[in-house]
């Protein structure tokens, strides 16, 4: 059980979710701008360095020649051109190697000081192995694209995202209790009503990101650019044939996305009734406010990327509130669980 807390590590956990946010927003844009796919090997050491001369330009250009994205989609690109999505992705690997250091040195810096007891590591252990699940998982999602189809797994994808906000939220949460105090896990406390729905909505929000992931690797966003009618019905028929739709078909899962998000926009409202009814702390009731702002933006963004047929600066920001989203939920639930322990 996590007990010290100290100003200096909860800056670096703090800095950290941002710079693995960032990864997922930069992460979104490659995958906008189909940049994604134009690196076909994984080298976690030399692929720190873009290829240098024309010789080596053409030689990886070739390998991506190779590749059904070029040969479907493609066809006819050129060096310059394919040197714009190579940087893209490039960036966001380096990106990556750059957050992997920033967690390592950091930590290991921290242990030795001892500011970060060896009996409390676990916690920070754990941090470190989904960021190399997520990169993993990451290199696995690409290769799933260089095979037969010039697209990668939708399910990879989301894989990929749930990973990275898995690690995002333990850093939230961790900082949180460097800030706020640790949670005594070894004496049991029950669930108040508002530490329920928080965590309800934790979980429908996971599952609407996750419904954005789907979306994302099917390209779902474009199967229509109207709203509130989809393909010019308000519920497009054959969407529930079967089971397999809700996973596989681009239009059933465009249209959970869509309208699954709702229920967000109900639920927070009834958690600021429960909290201001109860009297809960000023700063959460405030919080809360605020937190119905965040969520009715983020229904007007993605009903926005819809009208504008998956304008890449609109989608970004969609995404960018998504996180905001997650981040504020992870606060919400560590506040009343502290609540719920006083």
């Amino acid at each position: 059980m996590l007990k010290t807390q100290n100003t200096a590590v909860m800056k670096w956990l703090y800095v950290f979710a941002f710079v693995v946010a960032f990864l997922v927003v930069f992460g979104g844009f490659v995958r906008l701008t189909r940049s994604g796919l134009s690196i076909v090997e994984w080298n976690p050491i030399s692929g720190a360095m873009p290829p240098s001369g024309q010789q080596a330009w053409e030689e990886e250009f070739a390998k991506y020649q190779e590749t059904p994205e070029y040969k479907l989609i493609n066809t006819g690109m050129t060096l310059p051109e394919y040197k714009f999505i190579f940087y893209m992705e490039w960036i966001h690997r380096n990106i990556a190697r750059l957050a992997g250091l920033f967690y390592a040195f950091p930590v290991f810096y921290f242990l030795f000081k001892k500011t970060i007891p060896f009996k409390e590591f676990g916690i920070y252990f754990v941090m470190g192995i989904l960021f190399i699940s997520q990169a993993v998982a990451g290199w696995i999602m690409v290769a799933s694209g260089l095979d037969q189809r010039p697209a990668v797994s939708h399910l990879n994808l989301t894989l990929h995202l749930l990973l990275a906000l898995t690690l995002f939220s333990l850093a939230l949460w961790t900082a949180f209790g460097h800030k706020y105090g640790f949670h005594d896990t070894s004496k049991k406390v029950t669930w108040s009503l508002p530490s329920k729905l928080a965590a309800f909505s934790f979980v429908i929000l996971i599952i609407q990101v996750s419904y954005g992931g789907f979306t994302a690797g099917l390209k779902a966003g474009h199967v229509s650019d109207t709203w509130p009618l989809m393909l010019g019905k308000l519920i497009p028929p054959n969407l529930f044939n079967s089971w397999i739709n809700i996973f596989e078909s681009p239009q059933t899962i465009v249209f959970i996305h869509r309208w699954f998000a709702w229920l967000g926009l109900i639920l927070v409202p009834l958690v600021y009734y429960i909290v201001k009814k109860q009297n809960y702390p000023a700063d959460i009731q405030n919080g809360l406010k605020w937190l119905i702002g965040v969520v009715a933006l983020q229904i007007t963004l993605g009903v926005l990327t819809i009208l504008s047929y998956v304008n890449i600066v609109i989608a970004l920001i969609h995404q960018a509130n998504a996180i905001v989203l997650v981040g504020l939920a992870v606060f919400f639930i560590h506040r009343f669980r502290a609540v719920d322990r006083k």
